[in-house]
């Protein structure tokens, strides 16, 4: 493993390395409830959900641990799920087509393979390496507040108000009260530089959270959301992986045909997305793990995206939506985790919770929100690298990536807006020859996806 993932020569060993990658399978756990949850809301089989985004997960990231040697997990993506089910699913229902869902299906897998096209091409490793040096500081800073607002959310911390947007949760709640002292935990377990402090966090809080369903502060309500934090098997079916055959390779190309351009728009929508996601995740995971070489490049680019990319196919032609690179990894790169090894580690968990699933599920939200809160702290500190004076098209855009990540719930928006400000304020300030052709490309793209959605 040594000579295999070069774990002295990126600073770490082995023991740092699981711990890591338990670390990032615990706070990316939940995909497994959600996205099945999700995509059965588009008229999938749920069990066959689970199990597909359980093995393209560890397929994924396996890839991405052998042969790119990268600390970062992968699996189906929050936000392209949503699309998924919720966006294109109900716009081609309304056409009286019957398992709409196989042609959102059809999306991403045309999606993926377009996506190892263009890894070929190196289109996806010249956008890393040509995004200014503040952005990407910037883009850093912006997914720590996208990460803790997660973390915030899913512990009730923070809630909805038709007033104010977001409001102060219920501070009287187990899941609120539990995830701000498994917040502080972590904080002075990492003061006391105790190792695998987010790891244990996470363990700790839901242990909390098991001692109060028990003394009856937590209480149980399955009709709306809340469930037992205590693992239940009720026979070996319980802990037998659901069968994928009902989603397995069910793809429809006569929709193609018949209505290409609506296709093509669906597909555009899919690639936009995951592109400048999983480049906004993979420079923020690998700033925040001191990943980039001495330009600030980002060293096997190509091999990261292109295990992006085959495991989006994967994931198609399993049955499950956009699979891409989780912002979560930071929670493992935060505790040490340096090679691919951390992200073998994650995908054999994956692997373990197809047959453990009734452990895994059981750790709720608000044990995981703690982890991406503390995250989300440290990966702010990348604000310290921004230059707020001198060039106002490093200032603005920078800016502008921190604040539309958050604020408007999205990683590939703050991007979009950020490059796009960058590019517009260079050209208007006379700088064309600091543009480099990539980020031209990338302006034009953006207009595009503007007009899109103004359209």
């Amino acid at each position: 493993m040594e000579k295999f993932f070069k774990l002295k020569e990126n600073g770490t060993n082995v023991k740092t390395e699981v711990i890591a990658g338990l670390t990032t399978f615990l706070a990316m756990a939940y995909i497994l409830a959600v996205n099945p949850s999700m995509l059965s809301a588009a008229g999938m089989d749920r069990g066959a959900v689970f199990t597909a985004t359980a093995i393209s997960a560890a397929f994924a990231t396996l890839i991405m641990g052998l042969f790119a040697n990268y600390p970062v997990a992968l699996a189906s993506g929050m936000g392209l799920n949503a699309y998924f089910a919720f966006s294109v699913v109900p716009s081609i229902s309304k056409m009286g087509i019957n398992d709409p869902w196989k042609i959102a299906l059809t999306a991403v897998l045309v999606e993926g393979i377009i996506f190892i096209i263009m890894s070929f091409f190196k289109f996806r490793e010249s956008i890393i390496n040509a995004v200014p040096t503040n952005l990407k500081h910037g883009i850093t800073a912006g997914i720590g507040l996208f990460i803790a607002i997660i973390g915030f959310e899913g512990a009730g911390i923070m809630t909805d108000d038709p007033s104010t947007l977001v409001a102060l949760g219920d501070l009287s709640s187990a899941p609120v009260v539990l995830a701000l002292v498994g917040l502080l935990l972590i904080a002075v377990m990492h003061h006391f530089n105790i190792k695998g402090a987010v790891l244990w966090g996470i363990l700790i809080t839901w242990v909390l959270g098991i001692i109060a369903q028990l003394t009856g502060w937590y209480v149980v309500d399955a009709d709306n959301g809340v469930y037992s934090l205590i693992p239940s098997f009720s026979g070996l079916e319980s802990v037998v992986p659901p069968s994928v055959a009902p989603t397995f390779f069910k793809f429809d190309f006569s929709y193609v045909s018949k209505n290409f351009l609506d296709f093509a728009v669906i597909c555009f929508s899919f690639l936009f997305v995951d592109i400048f996601d999983t480049v906004g995740t993979l420079i923020g995971v690998a700033s925040k793990g001191n990943l980039l070489d001495e330009e600030g490049k980002l060293p096997r680019a190509g091999r990261a995206l292109l295990a992006d990319a085959i495991g989006t196919v994967a994931g198609a032609i399993l049955g499950t939506s956009t699979v891409t690179s989780y912002v979560e990894s930071s929670a493992g790169v935060a505790e040490g985790g340096r090679t691919g090894l951390t992200a073998v580690v994650t995908a054999i968990m994956f692997l373990v919770a197809l047959f453990l699933s009734p452990i895994f599920l059981a750790i709720p939200s608000f044990a995981t929100a703690p982890a991406l809160i503390f995250v989300g702290l440290l990966m702010m500190s990348s604000v310290l690298h921004m230059k707020f004076e001198g060039d106002m098209a490093d200032v603005l855009g920078g800016f502008i990536a921190i604040i539309m990540m958050p604020f408007t719930y999205s990683i590939a928006n703050g991007i979009m807006f950020g490059m796009l400000a960058w590019v517009i304020i260079k050209i208007i300030t006379g700088k064309f020859r600091d543009i480099h052709p990539v980020m031209y490309v990338c302006a034009v793209l953006f207009a595009l996806r503007i007009a899109t959605l103004v359209m």
